[in-house]
C-alpha cells in the first residue's frame, strides 16, 4: 500500500524528484572525486615536494568541494519540498475521506485511530520520503561509485569491500526482521493512548463528579506503559545498531591499514592510493549505514502506509448518487415545506441482533408539525436521523417530496433539511461564525432575528469574552470547542438559531428542548411556530408539553408506531401515550 500511496501522491512532484536525482548525482560525483585528488596531492605533490602541484590540485579540490556543498543544499531543498507536499496531500485525502464517513465507518474505526492515521502515520510516510530523497538516492550511487573508485585505486584490497559490506547488510537485515512487528504494535499503542486521553478529556466532568481520577489515572498509566515498553524494545534494537556499525567500520579501517601497509612496503601500491582506498571504503560503509537508517524507518512507514490505505480504500456507505435529482420547487401559494414520507422503513445498526426500526410507515405533510414520542430506546433519534441521511434505511424508503433521499446530493439534502441534534455541538470561533454554519452569507440582521426566535439574543448580547483591546461582545464573542463555556440550555438555543439561519424546508428537532426550562421552552415553541409557518417540522420530544400543539403525533414503542393522531385523539386511543402523559402530569394538573 505504501508504494500505491507514493505513486498516486508523488506524481505531481516528479520534477522535484528529478532535480534531486541530478543534484544528488553531482554531489556524489564530487564526493567521490575528492579522495582521488587527495591521493594525487600525496603521491605527486607531497612525496616529490612539488609545491606548485599541491596548490594547483588543492584549488581544484576547493572548487569540487564548493560544488558538493551547493548541490547538496539544493537537493535537500527540492527533497523537502516534495516530501512536505506529499504529506500535505495525503493528510488532505485522509481528512476528505473521513469527512464522508457515515456513523457506521466512524464507529468501526473509532476517533482515536483516525486521528493517529491522519497525523502520526502520515508523518512516518512523509519522513520516509524526505529521508529517501536525501539519502536513498545517494546510497546506491555512492556505493557503486565507491566500489569502482576503490578497485581503481588498489584491486588487490577489493576483497575487503566484498567482506565488510555483506557483514553490515546481514546485521541490518536481522534487526529489521525484529523491528517490523514492533512498529505495528507501537502504532496500535498510540491509538490506545489517544483513545484513553480523548475519553478522559471529553468526560472530565463525569470523572470528577464520581471522583474517578485515580481509576482514570491507572487506565492512562497502563496504556502509557504499553507504549513505553514497546518503545524501549525498539530502542534496544536501535542501540545495537550503532556499536555494530562502528565495529564493522573500525575493523575495516584496521584491515586496510594492516594489509595495505604490507602492500605499500612491498611497493605494490603508493601511500596516496592506500589513503584514497581507505576513504572510499569508509564512504561505501557510510553509504550502507545511511541506507541502514532508511531501512530502519521503512518498516514503520510501511505500517503507517497500510493503515492510511485502510482509510482511503474504505467506501462510505452513504455514497453520493451517480445521477442526483432535484427537489420540486413549491408552487406559488403552496407551503414552502416539503413532505416527508417513510415507506415500510426498517433500520438496524451494524452487528445488532434486532432492528431499531421495524416497518415504519407515515407521512409528514408539508407545512405541518409532526411530533415523535416514546420511551427511551424506542428508536426516535434513529428515525429522524434517516431524514438528513445520517444513516441509510436497511429496507424501505425515506422520501422528501416523493424523491428518495438516496437520490439527492448531499448539498441538496442539506439545503432542504435542517437538523438540531440531540447532542448540540458548537465549534471554536465566534457566535456569528457558528450561526453562519447554516448560511455563510447571512447578514447580521438574519442572525439577530434567529437569536430572537431561539430566545438567545439576551445572553448573546450581554456576553463578553477576552479583556482589554482583545475584548469581544455579542456576535463577535468567542465560543470554545464543543461550546463548553456556555450552559446546556444556551448551547441548545444557539444550535436552534443556527438551523433557523439556514432556513430549510424541513426542520428536524431531535429532543432539542430538553435543557430548557418550562418557561423558555414555551417561549421558544411559540416563536418557532410563527417563524417556521409553512415549513415541515419534525419534533422528537420527551415532554408532553412540547408536542401538545402538533398536527400529528407518532408514538413509538420498540421501533414500531403504536399510535398516531393529535394529542386529544391519542389520549383516548393509545394506552402507551396515556402512560407517558400520566408519568408527567400530576393528578392536580389537567391532561
Amino acid at each position: 500500500m505504501l508504494w500505491t500511496l507514493l505513486r498516486r501522491y508523488g506524481r505531481p512532484y516528479l520534477p522535484h524528484v528529478g532535480a534531486v536525482l541530478v543534484l544528488q548525482l553531482a554531489t556524489v560525483l564530487a564526493t567521490l572525486y575528492l579522495p582521488s585528488l587527495n591521493a594525487d596531492i600525496i603521491d605527486h605533490g607531497v612525496a616529490t615536494g612539488d609545491t606548485d602541484y599541491i596548490w594547483r590540485v588543492g584549488g581544484v579540490m576547493l572548487v569540487v568541494a564548493l560544488v558538493q556543498v551547493v548541490t547538496a543544499i539544493a537537493s535537500v531543498w527540492f527533497g523537502a519540498r516534495a516530501a512536505m507536499g506529499i504529506g500535505r496531500d495525503i493528510r488532505r485525502a485522509v481528512y476528505t475521506r473521513v469527512d464522508r464517513f457515515s456513523t457506521e465507518e466512524m464507529g468501526r474505526f473509532g476517533a482515536p485511530t483516525l486521528i493517529t492515521r491522519a497525523t502520526n502515520d502520515v508523518q512516518q510516510v512523509q519522513m520516509l520520503v524526505l529521508m529517501g530523497l536525501n539519502f536513498m538516492v545517494m546510497v546506491p550511487i555512492m556505493s557503486i561509485g565507491g566500489i569502482v573508485m576503490a578497485v581503481r585505486e588498489d584491486p588487490g584490497l577489493s576483497w575487503l569491500v566484498w567482506v565488510s559490506v555483506p557483514v553490515l547488510l546481514v546485521i541490518v537485515g536481522l534487526l529489521v526482521v525484529r523491528l517490523m512487528p514492533l512498529f505495528q504494535r507501537m502504532q496500535d499503542n498510540i491509538d490506545g493512548i489517544n483513545g484513553v486521553m480523548r475519553e478522559q478529556l471529553m468526560g472530565i466532568r463525569v470523572v470528577r463528579a464520581f471522583v474517578r481520577e485515580q481509576h482514570e489515572s491507572s487506565r492512562f498509566t497502563d496504556a502509557n506503559q504499553l507504549l513505553t515498553d514497546t518503545s524501549v524494545r525498539i530502542g534496544r534494537l536501535f542501540v545495537l545498531m550503532g556499536p555494530a556499525i562502528t565495529v564493522v567500520l573500525h575493523l575495516a579501517t584496521a584491515a586496510v591499514l594492516w594489509f595495505g601497509g604490507h602492500r605499500v612496503d612491498a611497493g605494490l601500491v603508493q601511500v596516496g592510493s592506500l589513503t584514497a582506498f581507505m576513504q572510499y571504503l569508509l564512504q561505501i560503509l557510510m553509504a550502507v549505514m545511511m541506507g541502514t537508517f532508511m531501512v530502519m524507518m521503512f518498516p514503520r512507514a510501511v505500517v503507517g502506509g497500510r493503515r492510511i490505505g485502510e482509510v482511503l480504500q474504505t467506501t462510505p456507505t452513504l455514497a453520493e448518487p451517480t445521477a442526483p435529482r432535484e427537489l420540486p420547487v413549491p408552487a406559488p401559494g403552496a407551503p414552502v415545506g416539503a413532505s416527508v414520507e417513510f415507506r415500510d422503513v426498517s433500520f438496524s445498526y451494524p452487528g445488532a441482533e434486532s432492528p431499531v426500526l421495524d416497518g415504519v410507515s407515515f407521512t409528514a405533510p408539508a407545512g405541518r408539525t409532526t411530533a415523535i414520542i416514546g420511551a427511551t430506546g424506542s428508536g426516535k433519534t434513529s428515525l429522524v436521523s434517516l431524514v438528513p441521511r445520517l444513516h441509510d434505511a436497511t429496507s424501505g424508503q425515506v422520501l422528501i417530496e416523493g424523491v428518495p433521499v438516496t437520490d439527492l446530493s448531499r448539498a441538496s439534502l442539506s439545503a432542504a433539511v435542517g437538523l438540531v441534534p440531540q447532542r448540540p455541538y458548537l465549534f471554536s470561533g465566534t457566535v456569528a461564525e457558528n450561526l453562519r454554519f447554516g448560511d455563510p452569507t447571512a447578514s447580521e440582521e438574519t442572525l439577530h432575528a434567529a437569536l430572537e426566535v431561539a430566545q438567545a439574543s439576551g445572553f448573546v448580547r450581554d456576553r463578553t469574552t477576552g479583556s482589554g483591546d482583545a475584548a469581544a461582545t455579542g456576535l463577535d464573542s468567542t465560543i470554545s470547542q464543543g461550546g463548553t463555556d456556555v450552559s446546556g440550555g444556551q448551547r441548545q438555543r444557539l444550535c436552534i438559531a443556527r438551523t433557523l439561519v439556514a432556513a430549510p424546508r424541513v426542520y428536524v428537532f431531535d429532543d432539542s428542548f430538553s435543557a430548557l426550562d418550562v418557561t423558555t421552552d414555551a417561549k421558544v415553541r411559540a416563536a418557532l411556530a410563527e417563524h417556521t409557518a409553512g415549513a415541515t417540522v419534525l419534533i422528537v420530544a420527551q415532554r408532553i408539553s412540547t408536542i401538545t400543539d402538533a398536527d400529528q403525533i407518532l408514538v413509538l414503542d420498540q421501533g414500531r408506531i403504536v399510535g398516531r393522531g393529535t394529542h386529544e385523539e391519542l389520549l383516548g386511543s393509545s394506552e402507551t401515550y396515556q402512560e407517558i402523559v400520566d408519568s408527567q402530569i400530576t393528578v392536580e394538573e389537567p391532561a
